[in-house]
C-alpha cells in the first residue's frame, strides 16, 4: 500500500471518528437539555452512533492491518 493510500485511509479514519463523536454528542445533548420531551428519538440516535462506531472500527481495522497506524 502507498503513502498515498495510507493517508486516505488515515483521513476516512478520523472523519468516521468525526461522525461518531457528533452522534455522541447528539445524545449527550438530549440527555442533558431535552430527555423528558425527545425520548422517543433516543433509540435511533443510539443505532446511528452504533453504526457510526461500527464503521469506524472497520476503516480502524484496515488502517491497522497495514501497519501504519
Amino acid at each position: 500500500m502507498s503513502e498515498e493510500d495510507i493517508k486516505a485511509l488515515k483521513k476516512e479514519v478520523s472523519q468516521k471518528k468525526r461522525i461518531a463523536t457528533e452522534w455522541a454528542s447528539q445524545i449527550h445533548d438530549l440527555v442533558e437539555d431535552r430527555l423528558f420531551n425527545d425520548y422517543d428519538s433516543l433509540p435511533e440516535l443510539a443505532r446511528q452512533a452504533h453504526q457510526a462506531c461500527l464503521e469506524w472500527a472497520e476503516a480502524k481495522a484496515r488502517l491497522d492491518a497495514t501497519g501504519a497506524a
